[in-house]
């Protein structure tokens, strides 16, 4: 049915359930299993280069450790879950990764913002359904 998985992953409760949904698929089905994780909050006004670097590094630490963290959680599950950290807008880079690696599923987490902020600021998974070039299954 499924041959590639891929979890869009940011830590937050919902990517938490894609990711364990993702681990119990990909365990039961003997399926590959990746995840992507977006890096989009830099500064957009700074008064130095510096404060610029200095987010990044804490972006990049902040990224590293959570993809650490789900690749043992699937490792406590028996399954090898391959991570890549992009920066970009989060969409464009989850859609275009599923795309280029021919994913056959893609999970993300739904946050559940209110309606007025999804009015107001778009909702990424919303977007991510209408753009997926697969199957998307939103996990709460």
């Amino acid at each position: 049915m499924f041959r590639k998985i891929l979890v869009a992953y940011d830590g937050s409760e919902g990517a938490k359930a894609a990711l364990r949904v993702g681990i119990g698929l990909a365990k039961s089905l003997g399926t590959e299993l990746r995840s992507i994780s977006v890096e989009e909050h830099l500064p957009h006004y700074a008064a130095t280069v510096g404060e610029v670097q200095d987010a990044k590094e804490r972006v990049d630490e902040y990224f590293r450790v959570l993809t650490k963290e789900a690749r043992d959680q699937a490792a406590l599950a028996g399954v090898e879950l391959q991570t890549a950290i992009r920066q970009g807008h989060e969409v464009e880079i989850i859609v275009n990764y599923a795309k280029e690696g021919g994913f056959d599923l893609l999970l993300a987490g739904y946050h559940g913002h209110s309606r007025i902020f999804e009015r107001v600021m778009g909702s990424t998974a919303q977007s991510i359904i209408r753009l997926s070039p697969c199957s998307v299954l939103l996990a709460k």
